[in-house]
């Protein structure tokens, strides 16, 4: 019989037993909001997952079928384990040496360079070296991380919006015109849109009982509460989301007839050892860093913030991510891992549940399956514009997490380590100086009166010593 938690007040047997055996996987997918915010927060990662997906199935020859298939399954495991709307991206930094240096790198290398990286995150996890790593790394450290990564997708937003894009190089084209249907005042009013909808985001904040006392006495301040809780509940996102698929076929009308059904054929790969070995030493070694503070780190903490009621480890995001690649990777999947970022959009949408990405995850699936490849003729024609407004979002509620510093000590190590992550192009440049910052400063804090004492009373034990033997 299961013992009562000392924290909770007295219950009744009979409801005791009823929390205790609460199914986990019905618990994740309780809907904490109305299902259109879920809905709405089940894209808010889609800002950087459909242009890197769109710039490895037109440079490296990926799938795209193959790749819905599995990141769909990856959606609705997650969404289901994690109770939490845990999203599932592509490893960027594979994503950029894929269609950016040359020589470029084929199918199977990326899948190698996955697969290392996966196998590097499961013996961490599994070894509970990530658990010790996340409970011993300084916060201000972890918070400047997580700011110069929302700050470089804010940036990155900010291009979309402004300048024409070309993902197969990976390169800004020129300014992009003002009219059209993508142009910037198309992305402006998108952008115009979601803040009015959602506000800064806190939306949290109305709760009822809090309500309950000031509206009986300002009427103003009730029609004021009641027109913001109309607002915040308009699946903004979706909306925007929604305008965009549509705008596909009116910018070009011919892609319907390119649209081929059925799902794409599924093949494991042949990886040869010269694929491991320069999958590993040229996407490997600067992904792993990044996937262990990013996609590992950062999403716990983020986690942590956002759910204080919903408990996500290092140990099981870290097995996750390692999972995920070792099952897909094999196939020609693209290789994914977990994101701050992703996490924060989702979030900042309505995302509350695991319900959120699991929805995601059905969507994926049903477009994996009835239009396999040929769906990349549709994503080739999303309006940009529309991308960088939902990633500014997202961005921004990445950023937001480190206004928990409190103190300037605390502060300046996390600008610190922000300002090297973002101009060095690095998050582990940025976590090396960030670490090497807090330990000098508690360096220069350190009280060297014990040490004193331990000298002096080594001289002292030295002296009888001498003196007793003369």
């Amino acid at each position: 019989m299961a013992e009562q938690d000392p924290r909770t007040p007295l219950l009744g047997r009979a409801c005791w037993r009823r929390r205790v055996s609460t199914n986990p996987f019905t618990t994740s997918l309780r809907l904490k909001t109305t299902i259109w915010s879920e809905l709405g927060g089940s894209v808010g990662d889609l800002g950087t997952y459909i242009p890197i997906v769109l710039a490895l199935t037109l440079v490296s020859h990926l799938d795209l079928g193959t790749t819905l298939i599995f990141t769909a399954l990856y959606n609705a495991a997650t969404g289901l384990l994690f109770g939490v709307p845990m999203p599932v991206q592509p490893m960027k930094s594979i994503a950029a040496v894929a269609i950016s240096e040359s020589p470029l790198l084929t199918l199977p290398q990326i899948a190698a360079a996955g697969l290392s990286t996966a196998a590097v995150l499961l013996l961490l996890g599994c070894t509970g070296l990530m658990s010790f790593l996340y409970r011993f790394l300084p916060l201000p450290v972890v918070r400047g991380v997580q700011l110069s990564q929302g700050l470089s997708f804010s940036f990155t937003a900010i291009k979309y919006v402004r300048y024409n894009q070309d993902f197969a190089s990976g390169k800004s084209g020129p300014s992009r015109p003002f009219l059209g249907l993508d142009g910037v005042v198309l992305a402006l009013a998108c952008i115009v849109f979601l803040i009015l909808s959602t506000g800064s985001g806190d939306v949290d904040s109305f709760n009822d009982d809090q309500s309950q006392q000031i509206v009986q006495f300002d009427r103003s301040r009730r029609r004021i509460r009641r027109r913001l809780k109309i607002l915040s509940s308009i699946p903004s996102s979706l909306i925007v989301f929604l305008l965009g698929l549509v705008l596909c076929f009116v910018r070009d009308p011919s892609i319907v007839y390119s649209l081929k059904l059925g799902p794409s054929k599924i093949n494991v790969l042949k990886i040869t050892w010269e694929d491991w070995k320069i999958g590993f030493v040229r996407a490997a070694i600067p992904q792993i860093p990044l996937s262990v503070l990013n996609s590992v780190i950062a999403v716990c903490k983020l986690s942590d913030d956002l759910f204080p009621d919903k408990e996500v480890s290092a140990t099981a995001v870290s097995i996750s991510v390692g999972v995920m690649n070792f099952v897909g990777c094999w196939f020609g999947a693209m290789p994914v891992c977990h994101g701050a970022g992703g996490l924060a959009g989702q979030y900042r949408f309505g995302g509350r549940s695991g319900a959120s990405v699991v929805f995601l995850g059905v969507a994926k699936l049903v477009l994996g399956l009835v239009f396999g490849n040929s769906f990349v003729r549709i994503l080739s024609q999303f309006p940009v514009g529309i991308l960088g407004a939902l990633l500014l979002f997202a961005g921004i509620e990445l950023a937001m997490a480190s206004r928990d510093m409190n103190s300037k000590e605390e502060s300046f190590v996390m600008l610190v380590c922000a300002a090297v992550s973002l101009t060095g192009s690095s998050a582990a440049l940025g976590f090396g100086c960030g670490i090497v910052l807090f330990l000098l400063l508690k360096l220069r804090e350190l009280d060297c009166s014990s040490f004193q004492f331990w000298k002096l009373k080594s001289k002292s034990s030295a002296d009888d010593e001498a003196s007793l033997n003369p």
